[in-house]
């Protein structure tokens, strides 16, 4: 299957073969026809499955086949975080370069005043966070009954976030005529009854369900006391000579705490969380894309707009409270068909969530038994995972999950 196949026009196709694309991936595959016949989606599938061309490039063809002469926002994406507002128009600026799409993005943690100056120059696709956007219509600056197509990106993470009250209060500006595209990495029954909320008869797509982990993906468990993982996490990138690596903690502050531990010992690192200003995190960013900085620290909101095809190491220096998060982090290595490690610590107080790390996937993480900084108490094996996918309290519970990590 091919581009070509998908009956995209010859600018799309002609961005898609500047930026080296040949081949759509599964969720392209399946999405892209249905978008262009005016249908709306509801799609289950992770970040890192191509899931941003697979509603961008429809939207591009849709508008450049169907110029209006007003200057009203016509195609809406509204997603969690800066960093992922930012990817996503990235996106729309290399697949549509040849088609003079106008395009803009907002967010919170800046001015406004030059978001303000491109809205009034026009634009045809916004790409906005939750708060911004609510800001700016509050004011008067955008304006959404020409709307014709609204993306919800990351359903699963504005819940998380509590931007769902947002979300409800964005979509009440919304026309009610409109083509609605709905993506989530999970579908909890929260989630579900959203997605009903807001769609038409959609057609449902699904690719990498959440309960299965990329094969590529060689994962490791490491025992050991709390006190110990910096020096175990050191010890592991000096060991192996591990290039770049991605640690994910559970709080902003444990992030900086392992940074300040990392830059101790030489290590190039830098850490992005919700306390660091915009420009911290995009430079952070883009020193680690370019490979100037070995180590970045995030937490997993800030982090989830990172999307590094060449990435070979992720550590879960914290385990995550909610299982399905670990399949996310895990799943930012191994990508474009090429290997990857995720590499988890585990301290006493996180049997738990090993144990439903475990369930959810179906099997157990192989331990690795012989390395310096071993846990030094009685380690009780875990019970043995099942393959169903019931969730215990924790993962059901919105209210158990944590809200630190922002």
């Amino acid at each position: 299957m091919t581009f070509q196949k998908l009956n995209l026009i010859e600018p799309v196709l002609q961005a898609l073969t500047a930026e080296g694309y040949n081949t759509p991936t599964p969720i392209q595959h399946q999405a892209i026809p249905v978008v262009l016949a005016g249908r709306d989606i509801q799609g289950c599938a992770q970040t890192g499955t191509g899931k941003t061309a697979a509603f961008a490039l429809p939207i591009i063809q849709h508008m450049y086949n169907n110029r209006k002469s007003h200057k009203g926002i016509r195609a809406l994406i509204l997603t969690p975080t800066r960093e992922l507002a930012i990817q996503i128009d990235e996106s729309f600026k290399a697949y549509s370069k040849f088609t003079r799409l106008k395009h803009t993005v907002i967010f919170g943690g800046v001015s406004q005043v030059p978001q303000v100056r491109a809205l009034s120059r026009g634009v045809e696709v916004l790409v906005a966070t939750p708060g911004r956007l609510l800001d700016l219509i509050g004011q008067g600056y955008i304006k959404l009954h020409h709307l014709e197509t609204f993306v919800l990106d990351e359903a699963d993470r504005m819940l998380d976030m509590g931007f769902i009250h947002d979300v409800k209060r964005v979509i009440a500006y919304l026309p009610a005529k409109r083509q609605t595209l709905f993506f989530s990495a999970t579908m909890s029954p929260v989630i579900e009854k959203l997605a009903q909320s807001m769609l038409q008869s959609p057609v449902k797509v699904e690719v990498t369900p959440p309960t299965s982990t990329v094969d590529k993906i060689e994962q490791r468990l490491y025992h050991t006391n709390k006190k110990d993982k910096p020096k175990l996490l050191h010890h592991l990138l000096e060991e192996q000579s591990i290039p770049t690596a991605l640690v994910f903690t559970r709080t902003k502050h444990g992030a900086n705490r392992v940074v300040k531990y990392l830059l101790g010992m030489q290590v190039k690192s830098a850490a992005i969380h919700g306390n660091k200003s915009q420009t911290a995190r995009q430079a952070a960013l883009s020193d680690f894309k370019k490979g100037s900085l070995r180590v970045l620290v995030a937490t997993d909101i800030a982090a989830r707009g990172i999307d590094i095809d060449e990435l070979t190491h992720v550590f879960n220096f914290d385990l995550p409270d909610v299982p399905e998060t670990y399949i996310h982090r895990i799943g930012r290595t191994g990508r474009a068909g090429l290997e990857g490690t995720a590499i988890a610590f585990c301290e006493q107080e996180e049997r738990v969530n090993l144990r439903d790390i475990e369930k959810l996937i179906g099997k157990r993480v192989p331990v690795v038994q012989n390395h310096p900084f071993p846990f030094d108490g009685n380690l009780t094996q875990s019970p043995k995972p099942s393959h169903d996918n019931n969730r215990n309290q924790r993962s059901r519970n919105p209210q158990f999950r944590s809200r630190s990590a922002s």
